[in-house]
C-alpha cells in the first residue's frame, strides 16, 4: 500500500532505462494541491475571458493586442510563476510553473506568445544575467511591463546553432559591442521590449548579449506570412554596427552556448505542457462536435470509428501528462536538492534540467507529435466542416505544425535522447554494460514463462522491463557494430530513440495505473486502466517494429537472427481486446462531453 511518510528516491536522468520505477515515488496530476489546482483553473479561466473572444483579432496582428494580452496576463501574475519574489514574480515551485503553461496552452498564438516571453525570452537574463542585469529586466518581464524574445536562429543557422555568422567586435573605447547580422523567425519580435541575442565576438567566441529596442543600429522586418500561429509576432532582425552596452553581455564571452543548449532543456518540457493543454482544448472541441453532429439518424459518437479516434486522443493525451508530470517533479525534486546543498537558485533548476536532459527532449518529441495527432483527428471527426475557417479546429490544426519544429527539430531531438544517454555511459554517469551484458545472457538461456499466483500488475511490469531489455540489446549492438560510424548511421539512432520514447511513456503509464489502483481500487480505475492497457499493447508492437528495423540495418547472419529472436520475445504481450478498451474510454468522454481528467 502507499505511504505518505515514504522517503523519495527520484532516479537520476537515464536511469529508467535499467531501474524498475516506484509507483508510490511517481508524482501523478492526482496529486496536484489545491493551490496547484486553482493555478490551472486561472489560467483556463484567462484563456476564457479574454483571449478566445478576440482570437479572430490576434489573427490578424492587431497593432497593440498581443503585447497588451501579455501583459494582462502580467498582471494576474501568469508570467512569474517561475521568478523569485525578490525580482517580482511569485517563486513557485517547477511543477506549478509547467501547469501554467498546459493551462495556457490552449490558446493558439497568445500560448506561443507567452511561452516564448516566459521562456526564451525571460531565462537567459534570469539565469545567467548579472544582479544589476537581473533587477533592470527580470523585474519588468516579470509584470509583463517589458515583452521578451530570443535571437538565435540565422538564415543558415537552425539546428546549427554555432554556426551562427552574426558578429560583435568590441568599440575602440571599450564601452560597446558593435553587432553585425541578422536573426530569422524570432517569436515576439515585433513587438518585444528585450531580445537575448547570439554572436561571435571576434569570430568564434559564441557569446550572448541583452540587446533593448531602441538600440542604435537595430532594426526589424516586416512580419512573416505564417501556414499556422498566424498572431505570433514573427520577424528579422538586423544589426547593423548595433551599440550594445559592454556590460549588456549575458554571462561569460565565448560561453554563449552554455546559455542556449540549457534554456532548450526547460523550454522542451514546457512545449509538452502547452501541447497537452492545447491537444485537451481540441479533443473536448472534437468530443462535443461529435455528440451533437447527426448522421444516419444519430450522433456520429455512436459509430465505433469515431470512437475510437476520440479513444486514442485521450489514451494519447493521458500518457503524456503522465510521463509529463513524472519527469517536472524529478526536476523540482533535483533543484530542491541542489538548493539544500548550497547551489544558488539559477545553477540549482539549471543544473536540475540538465539531469533530465534526455527525458526532456523525449517529451519534446511525443507532446508535439501527440498534438499534432489530436487536432488531425479533430479535423477528420469535423469532416468538411473541419476544412472551414468558421470551425475553431481548422486553426487547431494549422498550429499545431510548428510544434514540431521550434526547441530543436523532433529528428534533432530523438538523436540527442540516444546521443546523450551514450555519453553518460561513457562518462561513467549511467551504468548500462552490467544491464546490456545480462540482456545478452539472456538471450542464451531458455525464456522464464512464470508460474503460479502473480501480483497485482506484474504481467505488466514484466512487459515493461522487457521492452528496456529490447532497447539494451539493439543499442549494445548498434553501438558494438558500428562503433564511430554510430553518428551517421541517423535512422537506427531514431529507431531506438522511438524505441525509448515508447518505452517511458507506458511505464509512466503504467505507474500512474498502479498508483490510482491503489488509492482508489481498480474497479473506479477502469478508464485509466484501459487506457494504460491499451497503450501498453499497442507499443509492444511498435517498440518491435523499431528494432527490427534497427537492428535488419547493422547486423546479419546468426548475429541478426538471435537478436530477432530477442525482440521477439521482448515484445510479446498477452492477448488483449483493445477494441472493447477502446469503447469503453470513448463511452466515458461521450457522457463528460469532454476529457474528463
Amino acid at each position: 500500500m502507499s505511504s505518505a511518510t515514504q522517503q523519495n528516491t527520484s532516479l537520476k536522468g537515464g536511469e529508467w532505462l535499467i531501474k524498475e520505477g516506484s509507483a508510490f515515488d511517481t508524482f501523478i496530476p492526482e496529486d496536484f494541491n489545491e493551490e496547484q489546482q486553482m493555478v490551472k483553473d486561472m489560467c483556463t479561466s484567462f484563456l476564457d475571458a479574454e483571449i478566445l473572444p478576440v482570437i479572430d483579432r490576434i489573427d490578424k496582428l492587431e497593432p497593440g493586442l498581443m503585447p497588451s494580452l501579455v501583459a494582462k496576463a502580467g498582471e494576474q501574475g501568469l508570467l512569474g510563476s517561475s521568478i523569485p519574489e525578490a525580482y517580482g514574480g511569485l517563486g513557485k515551485d517547477f511543477i506549478t510553473s509547467t501547469l501554467v503553461n498546459e493551462g495556457l496552452g490552449g490558446g493558439f498564438s497568445f500560448s506561443v506568445a507567452v511561452a516564448a516571453h516566459t521562456g526564451i525570452g525571460t531565462l537567459p537574463i534570469l539565469y545567467f544575467g548579472t544582479d544589476a542585469q537581473k533587477e533592470k529586466y527580470i523585474t519588468k518581464l516579470a509584470t509583463g511591463e517589458w515583452k521578451g524574445a530570443y535571437g538565435l536562429t540565422e538564415p543558415d543557422s537552425g539546428s546549427d546553432a554555432l554556426g551562427a555568422k552574426t558578429t560583435a567586435k568590441l568599440s575602440a573605447d571599450g564601452k560597446h559591442y558593435l553587432l553585425n547580422g541578422q536573426k530569422c523567425w524570432i517569436t515576439n519580435g515585433g513587438f518585444a521590449d528585450v531580445y537575448t541575442v547570439f554572436a561571435k565576438v571576434d569570430g568564434d567566441k559564441f557569446t550572448g548579449f541583452i540587446v533593448e529596442r531602441g538600440f542604435e543600429g537595430f532594426t526589424q522586418g516586416q512580419e512573416e506570412h505564417k501556414m499556422g500561429i498566424k498572431g505570433s509576432s514573427t520577424v528579422q532582425l538586423y544589426f547593423q554596427d548595433c551599440k550594445v552596452p559592454a556590460e549588456n553581455v549575458l554571462g561569460e564571452i565565448g560561453k554563449g552556448h552554455i546559455i542556449a543548449f540549457n534554456i532548450l532543456n526547460i523550454g522542451r518540457l514546457k512545449l509538452c505542457a502547452a501541447a497537452l493543454g492545447g491537444a485537451k482544448r481540441a479533443a473536448n472541441t472534437s468530443i462535443q462536435y461529435a455528440t451533437t453532429r447527426e448522421q444516419f439518424k444519430t450522433a456520429i459518437a455512436n459509430f465505433g470509428a469515431i470512437k475510437h479516434k476520440l479513444a486514442e486522443m485521450a489514451i494519447k493525451m493521458w500518457v503524456a501528462e503522465s510521463a509529463l508530470y513524472r519527469t517536472s517533479k524529478w526536476i523540482d525534486d533535483k533543484e530542491q536538492e541542489l538548493l539544500t546543498s548550497g547551489k544558488p537558485f539559477n545553477e540549482a533548476l539549471l543544473g536540475a534540467a540538465e539531469e533530465y536532459a534526455i527525458e526532456c527532449a523525449m517529451l519534446k518529441v511525443f507532446g508535439s507529435e501527440m498534438l499534432d495527432f489530436v487536432v488531425d483527428e479533430g479535423v477528420q471527426v469535423h469532416g468538411g466542416n473541419g476544412y472551414s475557417d468558421e470551425y475553431i479546429i481548422s486553426k487547431a490544426y494549422r498550429d499545431s505544425r510548428i510544434n514540431r519544429i521550434y526547441e530543436g527539430t523532433n529528428e534533432i531531438n530523438r538523436l540527442l535522447t540516444v546521443d546523450m544517454v551514450l555519453k553518460r555511459a561513457m562518462k561513467g554517469r549511467l551504468d548500462l554494460m552490467g544491464p546490456a551484458m545480462a540482456v545478452q545472457k539472456e538471450l542464451m538461456s531458455i525464456p522464464d514463462f512464470g508460474s503460479g499466483e502473480e501480483e497485482a500488475f506484474a504481467k505488466e511490469k514484466k512487459a515493461i522491463a522487457n521492452f528496456k531489455k529490447a532497447i539494451l540489446m539493439t543499442a549494445g549492438a548498434a553501438v558494438q557494430k558500428l562503433m564511430m560510424k554510430i553518428e551517421s548511421e541517423q535512422e537506427v539512432l531514431m529507431h531506438i530513440a522511438d524505441m525509448a520514447i515508447e518505452t517511458f511513456n507506458a511505464e509512466s503509464a503504467l505507474l500512474r495505473a498502479i498508483k490510482l489502483a491503489d488509492r482508489k481500487g481498480e474497479a473506479a480505475c477502469q478508464f485509466e486502466l484501459d487506457i494504460m492497457r491499451t497503450y501498453l499493447y499497442d507499443a509492444a508492437d511498435k517498440i518491435n517494429k523499431y528494432g527490427k528495423d534497427a537492428i535488419n540495418a547493422f547486423a546479419e547472419g546468426d548475429e541478426q537472427r538471435m537478436m530477432l529472436l530477442g525482440i521477439k520475445r521482448f515484445t510479446k504481450v498477452e492477448v488483449f481486446n483493445s477494441k472493447d478498451a477502446r469503447r469503453r474510454i470513448a463511452d466515458k468522454l461521450i457522457k463528460d462531453n469532454k476529457y474528463p481528467l
